[in-house]
């Protein structure tokens, strides 16, 4: 089994990248989030491998990072996800977005991916909710926050509130949360809607 490359970027496709490890050119496919962050073309390169073998096909999916990998192989246990739309999700957010917006119940964040419609939608963030505060840690701390001060069944009311307030001044949900998140963390559990907004406006501002 192949874990990780480390090679020379040999040529970029629409969903792939082929790195030329000791002379020869293995094909990964990656999410364009990915792509967009390799190197150029004859730069070194390292990818963290996802390898997949079956009767009729051997692929290579490519990963900056453990977390992105480690995503798209949990994204995978939910039915109806496969590699294709596993890699649709996360080249529309990375690893710590994603961990934000299942820990939210944020359908909608992810329904912006190709592929994935209300009802997929809906049953990642069921079936992933659980396991997303474990992976939060990965790209984004504040997605770990989430995991007490943001988990729907005991969250407080000024920190949902709060919530709401930023996403209708225009922030996305992921971000909201985020920044909600360190403010809850920052002030404590008293801390009331006007604090908590103001203090997340300045998460937002770093």
């Amino acid at each position: 089994m192949i874990g990780k490359l480390k090679g020379v970027v040999d040529e970029f496709g629409d969903d792939h990248v082929i790195l030329d490890v000791g002379g020869v050119g293995y094909v990964a496919h990656c999410s364009s989030r990915t792509l967009q962050s390799m190197p150029r073309l004859g730069e070194p390169a390292a990818l963290f491998i996802d390898f997949q073998m079956r009767e009729d096909l051997v692929r290579l999916y490519g990963f900056r990072t453990e977390g992105e990998r480690d995503w798209f192989r949990l994204l995978q246990t939910v039915q109806g996800v496969g590699s294709k739309v596993a890699l649709a999700i996360l080249s529309i957010m990375d690893a710590g977005g994603l961990a934000t917006a299942i820990a939210m119940n944020d359908r909608a964040s992810i329904g912006r991916a190709p592929g994935v419609g209300p009802k997929l939608a809906a049953r990642i963030c069921a079936e992933l909710k659980d396991k997303a505060h474990a992976f939060g840690h990965i790209g984004d701390p504040a997605a770990a926050a989430l995991a007490g001060a943001l988990d729907e069944r005991r969250a407080p009311g000024p920190v949902s509130d709060a919530v709401s307030a930023l996403m209708n001044l225009g922030y996305g949900g992921p971000q909201a949360t985020a920044a909600i998140a360190q403010a809850a963390q920052a002030l404590g559990e008293e801390a009331q809607v006007p604090q908590l907004i103001r203090q997340g406006l300045k998460e937002l501002a770093r």
